[in-house]
């Protein structure tokens, strides 16, 4: 008897949607096969009008555990995860302090796995969908880089400007401010067989512009942020990336591409033979400076924001390939941290960290473009789910409804259209989920299962299932 079907859906297979039932036993994927021919089932869910597709892989989170655990547990941050169909993501290491060696890692690792021990001292119950790990790789600790590779990671992640000011701690081992230790950061991390992710914006000339700003009393403006970090700031650091990458012979993984020049050196990067990963996020395909006018520092981001013409150029690059994979780089903060004032009780768009929430909001999103025609449900499936899988090496576990993997899924229903509201959001930080309010949104997510046990049912996410995620490492090479 099989533990559970999921019967009359239309099913994600081979690149492809079509009707059948689904198979689960023993936490695996074990027959996928025409309606009504599975064996019996303890438990045995309808999907009948609804889409079945593999669970959803988010390549870049930022939880605030340890160090900062008032702005978002891994406990709590998974439950907006399940909640948003996402069944794995990938950890970034921004932490106090960030995993740059192995035993920082196995504290992040006691959290999320809700392990009795000195690093899980709130005593949280751990995490209900599974996990992967980045490493820290910067010039503070560049002989660790290698060692570090042993203990599951699936990638490293670097910054190529310095740590933000207050922030030292958190950044400890992540940053390659200068070219030097960008080269070396590339030469550790190539040992490795790894890729290397890059936040990738110059440090000089983002300082440069915040400093004139500044001099001409902008900072209270909110388009300051904008102005600070034009396209011309990651174009340049994307073009230094891909050569120090491609003279080392490094995989890299651009992460949050927000502009087309960019987009359009790594489409060429790729034609020549280079690996190079592309990420680009929901907000930058759906939101543009407009909404740091108006929303400020609850839309602030990095990069930033761009124009409503860069935004529609973007598109371009998610349709024709060059995307690889869509992150929600979801970032959590206190609205204490979102409404900071300076010394003297005025507004400064810079004291405020970039960043927002949206974990939850990835999978929804990206199926309402779906539903307005914009992109096919067959390439939002493979940019949320199958290829995350595939770039980070942890297909066919993962990523895939087949015979063998890990029976994780999403069950959506893209005829129920709903309008979104923050505080409906399972996320500890849904206080600053301010841009996205009021959204309509097309489907809606009404069963996540990971590795075969429904962690949400009908749109509710199971609060017993806090421990039930786990690591998930690299396949072994060869």
């Amino acid at each position: 008897m099989l533990d559970l079907v999921v019967k009359n859906g239309k099913v994600y297979v081979d690149g492809s949607f079509r009707e059948c039932d689904v198979g689960i036993k023993n936490g695996k994927f074990v027959l996928v096969g025409m309606s009504g021919t599975l064996p019996e089932a303890q438990r045995t869910i309808d999907a009948t009008g609804k889409y079945v597709i593999p669970g959803g892989i988010d390549t870049h989170v930022h939880y605030r555990d340890p160090g900062h655990w008032e702005r978002e547990t891994f406990e709590v941050g998974s439950r907006a995860a399940a909640a948003g169909g996402c069944t794995t993501f990938f950890e970034h290491p921004i932490s106090m302090p960030p995993q740059w060696k192995a035993e920082i890692l196995q504290n992040r690792l006691d959290i999320c796995t809700g392990k009795d021990s000195p690093a899980n001292d709130r005593h949280e119950k751990g995490v209900c969908v599974d996990f992967c790990f980045y490493g820290a790789a910067g010039g503070q600790h560049p002989e660790a880089i290698e060692p570090l590779s042993h203990a599951g990671i699936v990638a490293y992640k670097t910054f190529l400007h310095d740590a933000p000011e207050g922030r030292e701690q958190e950044f400890e081992g992540l940053t390659s401010a200068n070219n030097d230790q960008l080269y070396r950061v590339l030469q550790e991390v190539k040992k490795t067989g790894l890729p290397l992710a890059a936040h990738a914006e110059d440090n000089e000339l983002v300082t440069g512009f915040i400093k004139r700003l500044r001099e001409e009393g902008r900072q209270g403006e909110n388009i300051a942020h904008c102005l600070s970090r034009p396209p011309i700031v990651e174009i340049e650091a994307i073009s230094k990336m891909l050569k120090f990458a491609k003279d080392v012979g490094c995989p890299i993984e651009l992460v949050h591409v927000s502009s087309w020049e960019a987009m359009e050196l790594a489409k060429q990067a790729k034609a020549e033979g280079q690996k190079v990963f592309v990420e680009t996020c929901p907000h930058y395909l759906l939101l543009d400076e407009s909404y740091v006018e108006k929303f400020g520092a609850y839309a602030k981001c990095n990069p930033a924001l761009r124009k409503k013409e860069e935004v529609e150029k973007l598109w371009d690059y998610v349709l024709d390939g060059t995307v690889d994979f869509i992150g929600s780089d979801h970032s959590p903060y206190l609205v204490s941290e979102k409404d900071k004032l300076d010394k003297n009780g005025n507004k400064d768009i810079f004291l405020s960290p970039a960043g927002f929430p949206g974990i939850d909001l990835r999978l929804p999103l990206m199926l309402t473009e779906a539903k307005k025609g914009r992109v096919s449900m067959e390439r939002v499936v493979e940019l949320l789910c199958v290829n995350p899988a595939k770039c980070f090496n942890i297909y066919p576990q993962k990523g895939t409804i087949s015979a063998g993997a890990d029976a994780d899924l999403v069950i959506v229903d893209m005829g129920h259209e709903h309008t979104f509201q923050a505080k409906d959001s399972y996320s500890q930080a849904r206080d600053t989920m301010k841009v996205f309010e009021g959204w309509r949104l097309g489907c809606s997510v009404d069963y996540t299962v990971v590795r075969g046990r429904v962690v949400v049912e009908n749109g509710v996410v199971d609060e017993s299932a806090a421990g039930w995620g786990q690591m998930v490492t690299p396949n072994k090479k060869g």
